[in-house]
């Protein structure tokens, strides 16, 4: 990570560590039991029993957990918590579970240090952070260090997807969706090659232009996109038109990107495997 990018992280550990700081918690009580006594996240608490995970979270540890809250997981599409529930879905749903977990004690302070972390899962969730706010994938954090005698739990706003899970059941790709992922793919990596060496260079402006270009580029392109990259591109403009600090902007405007080229790439492999 460059100095620049090194100190636009840390000038948002202030703002991240209070976003709404939790009061303190009992100690004594693990992760299962403080998120149970918190009140709103009945439904991660019923996904954890469906999938096993209760006696796990309540070990040693230390973990980290990014749990959402019950209007998260309300806001999945119809259907999908009942889903996720059924015995037959337990090993998605552990995926997804464990996707919240990251091993460790990490604590608001030093997640805005990281750009990615490693879950249980064995898939990274990506971090970003300005002075408007700390997303993780593209959740927003909501409230941190809710601390737990073996570990620390931080909410967040909307449930995590594996890349796995995003792509699973997906359709074959058609000549067409290679063809327009690979334009927005070359598109996306262009912009981000010639931002870079801009941003470092103090020119902040000029990257948050060239990475909202090649956004509303390729959102306007009229390209066949999966929903999950169209979805994070187009919350990389909401949040972006919100940013007043450049600097800010075009770090916006590369999460997006990035998030929208995890997608593709996932997709993508997705397609060469269904080949053979």
């Amino acid at each position: 990570m460059s100095s620049t990018a090194f100190r636009s992280l840390v000038g948002a550990a202030l703002l991240f560590a209070t976003v709404a700081s939790a009061p303190a918690a009992a100690q004594h009580d693990d992760i299962v039991e403080t998120a149970v006594a918190a009140g709103s996240f009945n439904t991660l608490a019923a996904a954890l029993d469906a999938a096993g995970l209760i006696e796990t979270l309540k070990g040693d540890g230390p973990f980290t957990v990014f749990a959402p809250t019950d209007e998260a997981f309300a806001a999945l599409p119809a259907g999908t918590v009942e889903s996720l529930l059924e015995p037959g879905n337990r090993d998605a749903l552990i995926s997804i579970l464990t996707y919240h977990v990251v091993p460790g004690r990490v604590t608001a302070e030093q997640v805005v240090e990281l750009d990615r972390a490693t879950t249980v899962n064995g898939a990274e969730v990506r971090i970003s952070a300005t002075r408007s706010g700390v997303r993780i994938n593209d959740s927003n954090v909501i409230t941190t260090d809710v601390l737990a005698s073996n570990g620390v739990i931080h909410v967040i706003d909307q449930v995590l997807l594996p890349p796995e899970t995003e792509t699973a059941g997906a359709e074959p790709m058609s000549r067409r969706e290679r063809r327009d992922a690979r334009s927005a793919m070359d598109l996306m990596a262009l912009a981000i090659d010639r931002g870079v060496p801009l941003f470092n260079d103090g020119h902040v402006g000029s990257t948050a232009a060239i990475y909202e270009i090649a956004t509303r580029s390729v959102l306007a392109g009229n390209l066949d996109l999966p929903r999950t990259v169209t979805r994070a591109l187009e919350r990389g403009v909401a949040e972006a038109e919100r940013t007043h600090d450049l600097r800010d902007r075009a770090w916006v405007y590369r999460g997006a990107m990035d998030r929208a080229l995890d997608a593709l790439e996932g997709r993508m492999r997705m397609a060469v495997r269904d080949r053979h």
